[in-house]
């Protein structure tokens, strides 16, 4: 089933005693905004959990595999397409391939590779490196997310018992410890927004099905990415404001300021320090506010 109207959302979601985020740029630290100290999470790093998700949920099978994940060959995944089409001849000629710009047999392929691959539908993708299959403007957008207060980030600095060679084991002065560091957030409310377009969805073949599986990934994602560096993360809130048109009733940020989220102390470490308003009277015509979690 198709999509027929727009969505505007918001996430809500917190970490304690982890790195939601590291900054390759800083050394791995808590992406940070230096200017406010408020902590940031890139929108790739939220895809990369929605595609986590998806792929354990449903066993990574068409229509559901996932286009862009860890050691994937992406011009590997394009040639699968011009096969499946029935365009083997097109892999013949790579110089050719790589300079045609569009054409029939790209279109069939992107539609492949829509039809087969989630995130290809979902969030987009430029599938023109190599094997062209074109370019995707995927329906759902995720904006960064930023921390609702300032957050701290904490410095561990670690060491180990094992060693890794015999001539450091025979070492009597404790010296072949390694030292490491390890880089925490005591606790961040972290706020994103995100947009789902109906007209983009009836171009990628995004559905109704897909949408409420995307749902699902926000929900749940964050159950199955712990690990020692992410300390404890969860989803809190997710408010999704539904048009009854493909093209909206109003604009998303009027609607998302009637959601404040606000810290009640100076230096809040746990959901419960911070307060949650919700203007849900007198909604804009054609507008329903959904609530997912909170």
């Amino acid at each position: 089933m198709s999509l027929q109207s727009r969505y505007d959302f918001m996430l809500l979601f917190d970490v304690k005693d982890g790195n939601p985020n590291g900054d390759p740029d800083a050394g791995n630290l808590p992406r940070l905004d230096a200017e406010t100290g408020h902590g940031l999470v890139t929108d790739v790093c939220l895809k990369r959990k929605v595609r986590n998700y998806v792929g354990l949920a449903r066993g990574e099978q068409p229509p559901y595999e996932i286009y862009v994940k860890e050691k994937a060959v992406l011009n590997k995944q394009h040639e699968r397409a011009y096969i499946a089409i029935g365009a083997e001849e097109e892999l013949k000629d790579g110089d050719k391939k790589k300079s045609r710009k569009g054409g029939d047999k790209v279109n069939e392929a992107r539609a492949w590779m829509c039809q087969n691959f989630f995130d290809v539908r979902t969030f987009g993708a430029v599938m023109s490196t190599g094997t062209n299959c074109g370019q995707v403007r995927g329906p759902v957008q995720l904006t960064f997310a930023r921390s609702v207060a300032p957050i701290v980030a904490l410095e561990h600095s670690i060491t180990r018992m094992a060693v890794t060679t015999e001539a450091e084991a025979e070492k009597q002065d404790g010296d072949n410890r390694t030292m490491g560091r390890k880089f925490t957030v005591p606790y961040g409310l972290y706020m994103a927004h995100g947009f789902v377009s109906a007209p983009l969805a009836a171009q990628t073949g995004f559905s109704a099905d897909d949408l409420d599986l995307f749902w699902e990934a926000l929900l749940n994602m964050f159950d199955h990415d712990h690990s020692a560096a992410r300390g404890l993360m969860s989803t809190r809130g997710i408010y999704v404001f539904e048009h009854s048109t493909a093209l909206g009733n109003a604009p998303a940020h009027a609607l998302f300021e009637r959601i404040q989220v606000k810290p009640l102390s100076d230096a809040p470490r746990a959901f419960s320090d911070f307060e949650v308003r919700i203007d849900d009277g007198n909604l804009p015509d054609g507008v329903r506010l959904l609530r997912k979690v909170g």
